[in-house]
């Protein structure tokens, strides 16, 4: 399979916004702070499916993303399977010199064929000539395929916050995880 990558243009249609962001929940992240340290054991679950799309507002749900095209602090790469747009990265120059992944997402019918991979791949290199030292995220603690996934790509958990995800439900007990991919 042929995984094309390339920027984002005017006469892009959905730029990827059209994209299953869905996954499936069977288990979450269990925190550890051993020194400076944090790493992770798994615990199992109840399956359940969620998607943030179901979670955007009406009006985020048409997104104009003109102010990404040609600015060198922003960019959006699409990735491309028979001219079909099936992953796209959002990426920004963060306040703190940082990559920020505003969000990165591989349709569902995509995943584990390597379309990620390439979109942190060009991640990297839009960063490294960027003069950035490094690139950051978030991700739930309960999507733990992305988080194997990021550690797979070599990023490390840089901190966490257990408030993020209670604004959208009080009862939430989903932690945002913070990771980090330092370039050299």
């Amino acid at each position: 399979m042929d995984i094309l990558i390339r920027e984002l243009t005017a006469g892009d249609d959905d730029g990827g916004t059209n994209l299953d962001d869905s996954f499936i929940v069977d288990s979450t992240l269990v925190l550890q702070l051993t020194g400076q340290r944090i790493g992770y054991t798994v615990k199992e679950k109840p399956l359940s499916k969620k998607s943030y799309n179901d979670l955007l507002f009406e009006e985020e749900t048409e997104k104009d993303y003109s102010n990404y095209i040609g600015n060198p602090d922003q960019i959006i790469y699409l990735a491309l399977v028979n001219n079909r747009v099936v992953g796209q990265v959002i990426l920004k120059r963060n306040w703190n010199k940082y990559a920020y992944v505003e969000d990165i997402k591989v349709d569902k019918q995509y995943r584990g064929r390597g379309v990620g991979r390439k979109l942190i791949e060009q991640a990297k290199r839009w960063t490294k000539d960027g003069g950035m030292p490094g690139i950051m995220l978030e991700t739930q603690s309960n999507n733990v395929r992305a988080c194997k996934f990021y550690e797979s790509c070599g990023f490390v958990i840089g901190g966490f916050d257990s408030y993020v995800y209670r604004g959208l439900d009080k009862q939430s007990d989903e932690i945002a995880i913070y990771w980090y991919l330092m370039l050299e």
